[in-house]
């Protein structure tokens, strides 16, 4: 068990498939949650649904709703949220650095225990 961190609430929540890239969507503006869905091309209306609300109840990002007809909501990223976007940088770069390096260590995996050469094109990172 790691020391400080609770058993049964991971404290970030970048790790799974969509926070990243909502964030990356709220990162130079607010956003309508349409204006999302249409950006996050394959996310479900009811997938986005939960995310914004796990992030809105982490502190990551804000949900205004305002008196119009038709109504309006916009999502805005938090200063919290905002603080995720250096090391989300932080990430990219290593990536961009260390992929071809990556992929070979996959290679020589997938070769060394299954016999079939080439296989991390298969694999996503």
């Amino acid at each position: 068990m790691f020391l400080g961190c609770p058993p049964v609430a991971a404290p970030i929540r970048v790790g799974d498939k969509w926070t990243a890239k909502i964030i990356r969507c709220l990162e130079s503006a607010p956003r309508r949650f349409t204006e999302l869905q249409a950006t996050l091309r394959g996310i479900t209306p009811k997938v986005l649904t939960e995310s914004l609300r796990s992030m809105e109840r982490d502190g990551l990002l804000t949900r205004t709703a305002y008196d119009e007809i038709p109504p309006r909501v916009d999502y805005r990223l938090t200063e919290l949220g905002r603080s995720l976007i250096e090391p989300m940088n932080a990430g990219c770069e290593w990536s961009r650095r260390h992929l071809a390096e990556l992929m070979r260590a996959r290679d020589s995996w997938y070769e060394s225990t299954s016999g079939i050469p080439g296989r991390s094109g298969v694999e996503s990172i």
